[in-house]
């Protein structure tokens, strides 16, 4: 692969604080837009599904959340692919913009009582547009974060992929509480959800301007380890593939349990819906601290002692957090138990990202990471929610959760025993960043 002169020259230009903003904002304005579906999923479903008992509409509203799963592999691999042969930049400001034009879509899509049945068709393209998107933004985006970090700090640079993710869900929850707070619920039923999503697109033109300005770290990929990556493809990257999936699937149910917390809290522990929401900013608050934290230990540690050692203590925490929950229906219970548990299994987040990423030869790691991330999501993530809902509506059981995340904790902990550890690998910095980005902190 050649580069253009355009591209050897953004090659020149040093990696700034303010370029790995730019990265970090714009991934963030992404799942704040995607993610803050599941935070209005009960007022969606009566927007888009009405004329069928609650439970039906919840199982709607969240099928249509899971829809959005449903195009991510696919645009990992498009956008993927795109941004290994194009660069890391143009496939970032290309997914931010399709994002921008799903969540505005979503927004202004009219009432089942308005349109009919157009309006949940609507909502489900809508969705689809906004996976498809989203699939393509992690690979580029982590890949870019990796490469422009020095090599000591590669933990803690892709830790900010995770990072932005909790911030968004922070951001998603004060949207949702202040609302709450004063609309009301009504308010929020009929309008409230939809300013919500539209506070996401007035910004997202704010972080396609950052985005314009990155340099690109994409350039002709050196040979690691002795195999040149031109002859390596994905299928050289099976091992890593299989594990990278297990590892996701496990950090995904537990974030997408998570994301449900203030649907929990609303329709099993029969919280209000301005108490509730709070949960996502527990949630978002101590997900960034745990994920900053972990990123940090894992440049210190290594990857693979970060994976372990975390996860066994939320496998050891997460039944104590449900029970106490379910035993005291308060709120400063329902806010400790999810900080607990979401400060925990983000200190494993910067090590699965990067650790995979670190795996991947230079010309496939968009694709290959964006690609095992978006599958294990897709399978995992956006079949999560409704079935944790069936769980507790069949069972009875409000423990259900628990028992969901526990197995798949069990699966993450195996993997990570299996993985190799990556945090010394040479990941193929151009040598003008590799220079200049040590100033970078």
């Amino acid at each position: 692969m050649t580069l253009s002169s355009t591209s050897t020259e953004a090659l020149a230009a040093p990696v700034l604080k303010r370029h790995v903003t730019a990265a970090v904002v714009g991934n963030a304005l992404e799942f704040y837009d995607f993610t803050t579906y599941a935070y209005f999923a009960v007022q969606i479903g009566d927007n888009f599904f009405p004329g069928h008992s609650p439970f039906i509409r919840l199982i709607l509203s969240l099928l249509t959340f899971g829809v959005g799963f449903l195009l991510r592999p696919i645009g990992a691999v498009v956008i993927g692919r795109y941004a290994d042969r194009a660069g890391r930049k143009p496939a970032m400001l290309f997914s931010l913009t399709l994002m921008g034009v799903s969540i505005v879509g979503l927004a202004l899509t009219p009432s089942y009582a308005m349109i009919g049945w157009a309006a949940p068709v609507l909502a489900l393209i809508w969705r689809l547009a906004q996976g498809f998107a989203l699939g393509g933004e992690v690979g580029p985006t982590t890949a870019f974060m990796v490469e422009a970090a020095p090599p000591a700090k590669r933990g803690l640079y892709g830790a900010w992929q995770s990072v932005s993710q909790n911030i968004a869900a922070i951001a998603g929850g004060l949207v949702g509480v202040t609302l709450a707070h004063l609309a009301g619920a009504a308010a929020l039923e009929s309008w409230g959800w939809r300013v919500a999503f539209l506070l996401g697109a007035v910004v997202l033109p704010f972080g396609f301007w950052l985005r314009r300005t990155l340099p690109e770290t994409l350039h002709s990929a050196a040979p690691i380890h002795g195999v040149h990556p031109r002859h390596a493809g994905l299928s050289g990257h099976i091992p890593i593939v299989v594990i990278g999936l297990c590892l996701i699937a496990a950090q995904t149910i537990s974030t997408y349990v998570f994301n449900y917390m203030t649907t929990y809290a609303i329709t099993t522990l029969h919280m209000p819906a301005e108490d509730s929401l709070g949960a996502s900013v527990a949630n978002g608050t101590f997900g960034v601290i745990g994920g900053l934290v972990g990123g940090v230990l894992s440049d210190r540690l290594g990857r693979r002692t970060m994976l372990i050692w975390p996860r066994i203590a939320f496998l050891l925490a997460t039944w104590p957090a449900f029970a106490l929950m379910v035993h005291n229906h308060d709120t400063v219970t329902l806010l400790g138990a999810t900080a607990v548990m979401s400060g925990l299994s983000a200190l494993t987040s910067a090590s699965i990202l990067v650790g995979i990423t670190e795996s991947f030869h230079k010309d496939v790691r968009g694709t290959g990471m964006g690609t095992v991330y978006a599958t294990a999501v897709a399978v995992f993530g956006g079949t999560t929610q409704p079935i944790i809902a069936s769980l507790i509506h069949v069972t009875g059981n409000p423990l259900a959760p628990a028992f969901y995340m526990m197995g798949a904790t069990v699966v993450g902990l195996v993997a990570s025993l299996l993985f190799k550890e990556s945090a010394h690998r040479h990941v193929s910095r151009p040598p003008a960043l590799a220079g200049e980005a040590q100033g970078v902190t």
